[in-house]
């Protein structure tokens, strides 16, 4: 589903490389330290950063020079990006239409992908009238009605308290399995995605350095910088 073929890119005077297969359907979480290039790995799959050389493949088609718009994915920041003066619905019906023009189906549809997410009933509400966890929750919805088959998350769950992020992280996992999606999670706490996720990947300096079951890259890293890494994170520091 998602192929990255020595894909080069280049930041400044830092080279980030990547050789990365992910078969339909996986759940792949992504760690590593603050700068590693996880999210740049994020924006070459869904199009906002191009590689130097390389080549990116999606759904068995090459997608390195296709723009964002025209890549079966969709991308959940952690910033939710809502519009404070638009409500749950109308937030959720930009992912159909950016003028709002919607027909009566797809109404339905984003009345379905909030009730989808735990929000139904809650569409006619503001930004401000909904808790942080909620409002996440929208920003979800949103790209459920996109429908696309790959959803990247940049970290969206990360301001929330542990209980509302390993929920979110289990309403992400029914979707995916309900929808056959392929996820990608960028996170610093492997251990509460862990039962969830089927793979993880450890990105470091540009590179991904270790691949393998979340355990195992928990339990028994095999290089030192994830190490070092899990070490750091034990310490409360990244």
């Amino acid at each position: 589903m998602i192929e990255l073929r020595d894909a080069v890119y280049r930041y400044d005077h830092a080279e980030m490389r990547f050789e990365l297969s992910v078969a339909a359907g996986a759940f792949v979480a992504v760690i590593g330290p603050s700068g590693a290039g996880k999210t740049t790995l994020l924006n070459l799959i869904a199009g906002f950063e191009r590689p130097e050389s390389g080549k990116i493949l999606l759904d068995g088609r090459e997608a390195t020079a296709l723009a964002p718009a025209a890549r079966p994915v969709t991308t959940l920041f952690q910033e939710h990006n809502l519009f404070a003066h638009l409500t749950a619905a109308q937030n959720v019906g930009l992912g159909l239409h950016p003028g709002l023009r919607l027909s009566p189906a797809q109404h339905a549809e984003v009345a379905a992908a909030l009730a989808i997410v735990g929000l139904a009933g809650l569409g006619g509400r503001l930004p401000r009238q909904l808790s942080g966890g909620e409002r996440q929750r929208v920003a979800l919805a949103r790209s459920v009605v996109r429908d696309r088959k790959v959803l990247l998350l940049d970290e969206p769950f990360a301001a929330l308290d542990p209980a509302l992020r390993e929920e979110m992280v289990a309403l992400v996992d029914r979707l995916r399995r309900e929808r056959g999606l392929t996820v990608l999670l960028v996170t610093h706490l492997l251990d509460e995605v862990g039962d969830f996720a089927d793979r993880a990947i450890f990105v470091c300096d540009g590179r991904i350095l270790a691949d393998g079951v979340p355990a195992d890259l928990l339990n028994r890293p095999t290089v030192p910088e994830l190490k070092a890494y899990l070490g750091r994170r034990a310490a409360g520091v990244d």
